[in-house]
């Protein structure tokens, strides 16, 4: 019988600044759905998103030195690095390049999958958490976090001054963060 380990975000951090590939296993089992939702979200083709996942978790392994826990919450920097390199791949001129291809070649097959989407990646239930916050901060976080938009872009679609727009999301992390108080 295997026993599965579990550890608390202080152990993980420390395990993962000694490089041990057992926690960053554990990392990625935990945390890897999450953020290909938000990946997939954004880009909107699975193949694609799987890629991004991987070089997320390369860049998260060899910048992992860069985290600092005094700034905020491993999941939050894993979910902005995930986020930068995204908007990073959707903005390069290779992939702008290959999607013009691609969507040529793959029009007559576009079918759409039942099974794919953001609620297919949701295993930490923060949709449904959502439904907890106050309806103004339930908007920002659904724009922040899983249409991947800045908080500038948030102030300018939604009319909202962008102070405004982080005083709020500030107060549903926060919020969130009470919800689900990561052991």
């Amino acid at each position: 019988m295997e026993v599965i380990q579990k550890y608390n975000e202080d152990e993980l951090v420390l395990l993962l600044q000694r490089r041990d590939q057992q926690a960053f296993s554990y990392l990625y089992d935990n945390y890897a759905p999450a953020l290909n939702g938000v990946i997939f979200r954004l880009v909107g083709d699975k193949s694609i998103a799987e890629d991004i996942l991987q070089e997320v978790f390369i860049k998260i392994w060899n910048n992992f030195s860069s985290y600092d826990p005094s700034k905020g919450r491993l999941f939050t920097w894993m979910m902005n690095l995930t986020r930068n390199l995204t908007i990073d791949t959707l903005r390069s001129k290779g992939y702008k390049k290959q999607n013009k291809i691609s969507g040529d070649e793959n029009s007559v097959n576009d079918l759409q999958d039942t099974n794919s989407g953001p609620e297919k990646f949701d295993t930490m239930g923060l949709r449904k958490q959502l439904e907890n916050l106050k309806p103004e901060q339930r908007v920002i976080i659904d724009l922040a976090y899983f249409s991947g938009y800045t908080q500038d872009e948030i102030a300018k679609e939604t009319g909202i001054p962008l102070g405004t727009v982080k005083t709020r999301m500030r107060a549903a992390i926060m919020e969130l963060r009470k919800i689900l108080q990561f052991k």
